[in-house]
């Protein structure tokens, strides 16, 4: 029987089908629904990691144990992972390791654009690339099975557009081929220099094996149509190459991505007239096919920013027409993203704006919105952890300008544990004079509310004891009087705790504690709570709307409080100097 998956729902099946026994994963889009998806087959141990290098490390380590394991993570996830990838090149597995990439050309929610194509290149590992659902669950298997036969990890690598659209798949059974022995090697497995050099040897050879499967796999193939245009491509491009041309083009479709199969493309290019080269971002397959010595058009015609689309590519390769697509009559307004309604981030920012002498370091997630007005209060916001070791070096280089500039770092509680700790014990080591803000929200909140060690709860809903920030804080040296923990509802309090941060002249900690609002038992225990208007009080003085709450409104001359939005979190009652809002409900 058919049925009807997303690619990381096949990613998840296709796991399964392999015999995967142990998945790793740091959430984060596009590829958090894989490990969610992997949680759902109780024969695979699964959980999510700390970070990204945490989740290789353990696919790795269970791996060379004996059993089949994946890992999977966003494209920049990779660079936090990428580590042990390059070391796990030389050591091989034992049991299969696929290690999951999904990459987010358009950057729908992520700070770059990064192509993580050449990863495989650097890494030196083999690359499958899937185009669909059905490809990425029977990609997914062949995986594990090139990582067997091949002693090596392999990279899965997809895109938003295949993670997260669906089409028709056809699952098969679980076949397991149980857990490998294991055998102490320290020369294989010990990757001291010694070992490592002669490792690199075996590396290469077996990059020479994977460039003849390369030319033989049928991952990548040649379909044969109108031979005057031939197109070579991979992944979501060559369903929207397939869309546009039809059989109007021939098509050298690759799946098997890396090494690249150099015989097989001198073929297809022998055999068409004008070729061109359909890819999304970096010329990756470009740059190889030209290195070859065959002529062919790619980045001249096609962008190397954003997301390609049958549009896009019909609009190079068939000008004179124009395609049918639906559009409206009516202009649509801009919508930004923003802090929602209730939003516990939203009272630590504004906070924050009242200080003019100050820089605030921000970091990954959903407090990343605290850029755009209103709140506009962050100054950077670079990769995971940032927030307090860019902070610090804010600190230490406003110390060598003769500079008494205050920062402020900020996190979450999910990033904190996934490479905050370090900043925090660096700014303990170091002697620097800032001020870190964990935003406690109780869960990772911009990727979908997954569990992280501050929950106590695990992926598979096992209750564990939550890991806590302000003892941490403690124990790597933060002063007693120097850790705070606040209600960012309170906007007196919250202002009080970041004067006392901002008069410190020692690392000062503060714990910004309110669970997200859109968690479901947050949102059942304020149902009945709501803010609203006095109209006869209002002055429209329009101070409310300072708070960016996406409740509040001004039309036509009057402030409005939309009902089914709010959840009476006051912030707009605390800033309202006439009275003019009131709280309704109980808690």
């Amino acid at each position: 029987m058919k049925e009807i998956m997303t690619g990381n729902e096949a990613i998840a099946r296709g796991a399964y089908e392999a015999g995967c026994r142990v998945a790793a994963a740091y959430p984060g889009t596009p590829s958090t629904e894989i490990l969610e998806n992997i949680a759902n087959y109780k024969e695979i141990y699964s959980q999510w990691s700390v970070n990204e290098k945490v989740a290789v490390e353990v696919a790795g380590g269970a791996a060379i144990s004996g059993s089949r394991a994946l890992a999977a993570m966003k494209h920049v996830g990779l660079n936090v992972a990428s580590d042990p990838l390059f070391t796990l090149s030389y050591t091989g597995v034992n049991g299969g390791l696929v290690i999951v990439t999904a990459d987010d050309p358009g950057l729908h929610s992520s700070q770059n654009e990064q192509d993580n194509r050449y990863y495989a290149l650097h890494a030196k590992v083999p690359m499958l690339e899937p185009s669909d659902s059905q490809e990425c669950l029977d990609y997914t298997k062949l995986a594990f099975e090139l990582s067997e036969e091949y002693d090596t990890p392999v990279l899965l690598r997809t895109t938003t557009r295949v993670c997260h659209s669906k089409s028709l798949v056809t699952p098969g059974v679980r076949n397991d081929p149980g857990v490998k022995e294991y055998k102490k090697d320290a020369k294989k497995n010990c990757m001291i220099p010694a070992f490592g050099k002669l490792k690199h040897y075996v590396v290469e050879e077996r990059l020479a094996k994977l460039r003849e499967y390369s030319d033989r796999s049928p991952l990548n193939r040649i379909e044969w149509g109108n031979r005057k245009i031939g197109i070579i491509t991979s992944g979501i491009s060559y369903q929207h190459a397939r869309e546009v041309m039809g059989d109007d083009a021939s098509y050298l479709k690759i799946g098997f991505s890396y090494p690249l199969p150099a015989k097989l493309i001198k073929e297809f290019a022998d055999g068409v007239d004008t070729l061109y080269v359909i890819e999304e971002n970096d010329p990756y397959l470009e740059t190889f096919v030209k290195s070859l010595g065959i002529k062919c058009i790619g980045k001249e015609v096609f962008p190397i920013c954003d997301e390609l689309n049958p549009e896009i590519i019909e609009k190079a390769l068939k000008p004179e027409k124009t395609r049918s697509t639906y559009t409206l009559d009516v202009s649509i307004p801009a919508r930004p993203p923003v802090l929602c309604a209730g939003c516990p981030h939203r009272g630590i920012f504004y906070a924050l704006k009242k200080f003019k002498d100050i820089v605030v370091t921000s970091d990954i997630g959903c407090y990343s919105l605290c850029a755009m007005p209103p709140l506009d209060s962050a100054h950077t916001m670079i990769c995971m952890g940032a927030g307090f070791s860019a902070g610090i070096g804010f600190d230490k280089a406003f110390k060598q300008a003769g500079k008494n500039t205050k920062v402020f770092g900020c996190l979450g509680d999910s990033t904190f544990f996934h490479s905050g700790i370090t900043g925090l014990v660096d700014a303990v080591y170091n002697k620097s004079n800032i001020a870190m803000i964990v935003l406690d929200n109780r869960t990772t909140a911009m990727t979908g509310h997954q569990p992280n060690p501050g929950t106590g709860v695990t992926l598979s809903g096992e209750k564990v004891p939550p890991v806590d920030v302000v003892q941490i804080a403690k124990a790597v040296g933060v002063k007693d009087e120097n850790i705070k923990v606040i209600d960012p509802y309170n906007l007196a309090e919250t202002q009080e705790v970041l004067q006392k941060a901002y008069d410190a002249n020692e690392p000062f900690v503060i714990v910004s504690k309110r669970p997200c609002a859109l968690l479901k038992e947050v949102q059942r225990e304020r149902a009945n709570l709501k803010c609203k208007v006095v109209p006869e009080k209002c002055t429209k003085c329009k101070m409310c709307l300072r708070i960016g709450c996406p409740a509040i409104s001004f039309k036509n001359g009057i402030i409005s409080i939309d009902q089914s939005s709010c959840n009476g979190c006051t912030l707009c009652k605390q800033v309202c100097r006439f009275d003019a809002i009131e709280r309704v409900g109980e808690e």
